[in-house]
């Protein structure tokens, strides 16, 4: 397969494809270990009696005989279990040195095989793509000191220690605290309190006030954003009784989806896109359209009592040190026209403006010199006009991303004559083989709950997940042949993603450089749309671009799909210097292999990223309202680990 240009960073010349966020850590691939074949094996006594050995450990708090539960390779992933953080603890020396610093040892006082399920019970299963290194594996239940949790651990023999069966991952999550569990199931609201109460307020009443914030109620929480982030983080924050608001520029919610290009569909399959509390339901499309999505959060807004001011904008944010505390200003249009300022006192800010920050426009000669229809970013794109009989119209779409290839198709559909601009190279899998093999078994029809799909995708450590998908990418490829070797043949430069691991790494690396084909790349395939690759533009002229090598490309539209800044960037525009300064580089992962500063402490108190697609808001919502919850009830401190 073709590679991609190099791009200088730091004196040094690497692929595109292998390139990180700035400041941001090269993640390397995990490697299995040489254990031998799996005989025939009770996988619940295999995981009962590791299980039985590990919770001994902590209760004597034996760092060292945690130690020798874990293979050499071993990694402990843990989210706020054993601290108010996200960590991979890679090794048993690492686990040990991690245990041994911590102030109270293991928050973790132990945990259970849950066998509530066939899915969740002991197995004996692979822990590897290919299905050669195989061992045993268990949901498990958490009880912390503070909380509890689920998680998953992976068994295999140690042919260096008489092959006694030790820990490869342990994964352990919490997920709620004690004494302030949500308000679901056996704990859901009444909904009334019977008897004699004269002049009490019905729902409606209730609801409005709460909403508006009448009197002297105040948010707990202020959320910038209605996507997906906001709306989840909302969600989960309600359910924990914290008093939270959203506001969004926008006059609807769903609106940040609806004014995106015309044809946009979600490339993920509704099977991993369900929201918490109130999954689609079963007559849902495989994929969502843009503007049925945004239908489908307008409503959930509603459904689950989410506090929303539309049409509203910050105009002002401080934050006092001393009370730990924001003061913000907002002008908020009311649905009956009128214009409002409140003022507000929240104690956290979550900025849930998308993963992506600001549009990247690059500033290239000429560009105000453009006689054409329309010169945009593809956020600005609204959908290819219809041709007026007899004319013909030129695009040129900068950019081979999924965006850009979905704005390059829709020109073509419109009758347009399209040219595509690849700069370096772009990792392309068809849907259907790529998801199949990325996402089946686990989010598919009949698959497991949500929650246990969730549990174990997050279950894999992201260095294990780099080299299993190192398989999965060549399996891919392999399904993907033909459609592979037409692109090769039309010039369009191919490549395997960071290391060979495919879509997500790229997404997870710098959040871009892939392409999931819904149809685009047989148009390129077939000479449809044309390919300008390799080349830098030069200068925009009236009439298109021209190119280092020469070449001028005529077009009456020209869409730049270039992606997007670091939240950071946002984070700057809309709270200023101070702030932007004090906040870590979004995105990307850390030493550990965890990603940066997103659903996390990001070095500003009461200031928090949130962000991703479905899934991960989906997910990581309820991470986030944990750390505000246990903070708000003193549980802990936004300094503690």
């Amino acid at each position: 397969m073709a590679t991609a240009a190099v791009l200088s960073s730091d004196n040094r010349t690497i692929p595109s494809y292998n390139r990180v966020e700035p400041g941001s850590s090269q993640l390397a691939a995990a490697s299995y270990p040489d254990t031998g074949s799996v005989a025939s094996v009770d996988a619940s006594v295999v995981a009962s009696d590791w299980v039985e050995s590990f919770n001994q450990a902590l209760s004597a708090q034996d760092p060292s005989a945690v130690k020798h539960l874990f293979l050499q390779g071993s990694c402990w992933r843990d989210q706020l279990g054993l601290s108010w953080d996200y960590h991979t603890l890679n090794g048993p020396d690492k686990i040990v040195s991690f245990l041994e610093s911590a102030p109270k040892g293991s928050r973790i006082q132990s945990i259970k095989i849950d066998d509530s399920n066939v899915i969740r019970r002991p197995t004996v299963s692979a822990v590897d793509f290919k299905g050669k290194v195989n061992g045993v594996a268990s949901f498990v239940t958490v009880e912390t000191d503070i909380g509890r949790g689920r998680g998953v651990v992976r068994l295999l023999q140690d042919p260096q220690d008489g092959n006694k069966w030790k820990a490869f991952t342990l994964f352990t999550a919490m997920h709620e605290l004690k004494g302030y569990e949500e308000t679901t199931k056996d704990n859901r609201p009444q909904g009334v309190d019977h008897g004699g109460h004269p002049g009490r307020k019905n729902w409606q009443e209730r609801r409005t006030a709460t909403e508006n914030f009448e009197g002297d109620l105040e948010p707990t929480v202020l959320i910038i954003g209605a996507g997906q982030g906001g709306l989840t983080s909302a969600a989960r924050l309600h359910q924990l009784q914290v008093p939270t608001l959203i506001i969004d520029k926008n006059p609807r919610v769903g609106d940040n989806w609806r004014n995106r290009y015309h044809q946009l569909v979600l490339h993920d399959p509704v099977w991993y896109d369900h929201l918490p509390y109130v999954p689609f339901p079963p007559h849902w499309p495989v994929f969502t359209p843009k503007d049925k999505l945004a239908e489908w959060f307008e409503s959930y807004a509603r459904l689950m009592e989410l506090n929303v001011w539309t049409s509203t904008t910050l105009t002002d944010a401080k934050w006092d040190k001393g009370r730990r505390q924001w003061t913000v200003t907002m002008t908020r249009k009311k649905a009956d026209g009128e214009i409002e300022t409140r003022t507000l006192h929240p104690r956290h800010i979550i900025q849930a403006t998308g993963h992506s920050g600001e549009m990247k426009m690059p500033s290239i000669k000429g560009m105000g010199g453009f006689k054409g229809d329309n010169l945009c970013h593809s956020s600005q794109f609204k959908g290819a006009q219809k041709i007026p009989e007899g004319q013909r119209k030129r695009a040129i779409v900068v950019g081979c991303c999924n965006s850009g290839h979905d704005i390059a198709q829709d020109f073509y559909e419109h009758g347009y004559d399209v040219a595509i601009v690849q700069r370096s190279s772009t990792y392309v899998m068809s849907s259907k083989n790529g998801l199949d093999v990325l996402l089946g078994g686990l989010y598919e029809e009949g698959g497991p709950e949500t929650e246990d799909a969730d549990l174990m995708f997050m279950s894999i450590p992201n260095a294990m997940l780099k080299r299993m998908h190192q398989d999965a990418t060549a399996e891919i490829s392999r399904r993907d042949e033909e459609l592979l070797r037409g692109l090769d043949k039309a010039g369009f430069k191919l490549d395997d993603g960071p290391d060979d691991a495919g879509f997500f790494m790229k997404y997870f690396q710098r959040g871009g450089g892939y392409y999931i084909d819904v149809g685009c790349s047989q148009l390129i395939i077939d000479g449809k749309i044309k390919v300008k690759q390799g080349q830098e533009i030069e200068e925009v002229k009236q009439n298109g671009l021209l190119f280092a090598d020469g070449e001028l490309l005529e077009a009456d539209e020209i869409i730049f799909a270039t992606g997007y800044e670091n939240m950071r960037g946002t984070a700057r525009k809309i709270f200023g210097d101070e702030l932007a300064e004090r906040v870590k580089d979004v995105w990307g992962f850390d030493h550990e292999g965890e990603v940066r500063t997103m659903w996390r402490r990001t070095g500003h108190p009461g200031f928090w990223f949130f962000g991703g697609n479905l899934a991960l808001c989906r997910y990581y919502s309820r991470m986030l309202a944990l750390q505000i919850k246990a903070m708000e009830e003193g549980i802990m401190k936004y300094e503690d680990l």
